[in-house]
């Protein structure tokens, strides 16, 4: 077994990670080793030093890699050294003292309440298979806010109808119950009736017309194809659904620490990048308060 394999291999069985994650820090290595092999003939990616990485970020930066995806290979590459040096292969990880690139900061802006509404109600019209599956899709973001692989992977029996509660299977395999709302149960109703006369073969939640669990450049699609007929913004993902499920929940006086459980984050600091499209709403509630506001 090499190390990236060894490496994998400890992702998966000791940190728990998640199938998609894996991929995710395997495609970095490969490509890693890759640029190792063609520039410098080295297949070896764990003897190599720091500046053979630098060259490679250089390479990616000319090939207008975006500075948020070289950061995030640059962290692959090193949790893989400091695999490397816990198993005692290496005695010094050559990104020790790497500084992560500059990013600047990029505002994601929510859809609006109306939006959201208004891309439902698109949906509702029709009555078949897809159109009840992608409707729920859309009530099923904006109701719980979870994440697109966290969707993918919902089973029949991770729904509570008696509790109206759904089970989350989020990151490094971390469980959280998210509430369901009675709207949304009756679109999952409605759409177990279509589900069942399809007889799939599997027990996902979601799947095709063909009954294979759903991918994720369809979720993408169904998001992004509903969005359009209602939005202008320029992005329109499961990622600004969910970050509209954040917005308009603090938005609405919700705590945020209750947001931060809904959402599954691990700190309080992954969830406060929404607090600042809540900012609007609290000057308003504000100069509504102040005793000594100009609209007092």
């Amino acid at each position: 077994m090499n190390q990236i394999e060894a490496f994998l291999d400890y992702l998966s069985l000791e940190r728990k990670y998640s199938r998609h994650t894996i991929t995710a820090y395997k495609n970095d290595l490969n490509s890693f080793k890759d640029f190792c092999s063609i520039h410098y003939n080295q297949e070896a990616i764990g003897k190599v030093n720091y500046s053979q990485v630098r060259s490679w970020i250089v390479d990616l930066v000319d090939s207008n890699v975006s500075n948020r995806s070289i950061n995030r290979k640059i962290s692959s590459l090193k949790s893989f050294y400091k695999f490397l040096q816990k198993t005692k292969q290496i005695t010094k990880n050559p990104l020790a003292n790497h500084k992560a690139l500059k990013m600047s900061k990029e505002i994601q802006v929510p859809f609006s309440v109306k939006e959201v509404d208004a891309a439902i109600s698109e949906i509702q019209a029709e009555d078949t298979f897809e159109a009840i599956r992608n409707k729920l899709i859309v009530e099923m973001f904006y109701s719980t806010g979870m994440r697109r692989i966290e969707l993918i992977n919902l089973k029949l029996n991770s729904i509570d109808f008696s509790s109206k509660l759904v089970k989350v299977l989020g990151k490094r395999n971390k469980e959280r119950l998210v509430p369901l709302l009675s709207t949304t149960g009756k679109s999952l109703e409605k759409y177990l009736k279509k589900r069942e006369e399809l007889l799939p073969k599997n027990d996902y939640l979601f799947i095709t017309s063909k009954g294979n669990k759903i991918y994720e450049t369809l979720v993408y699609r169904v998001i992004n194809n509903y969005f359009s007929n209602v939005s202008s913004k320029v992005k329109k993902s499961p990622h600004i659904l969910r970050h509209s499920f954040a917005t308009h929940l603090l938005n609405e006086g919700a705590d945020l620490n209750s947001v931060k459980e809904l959402l599954g984050h691990s700190s309080l600091a992954s969830t406060q990048v929404y607090t600042h499209n809540s900012l609007e709403q609290i000057k308003k509630v504000y100069n509504q308060a102040h005793p000594r506001s100009d609209k007092k």
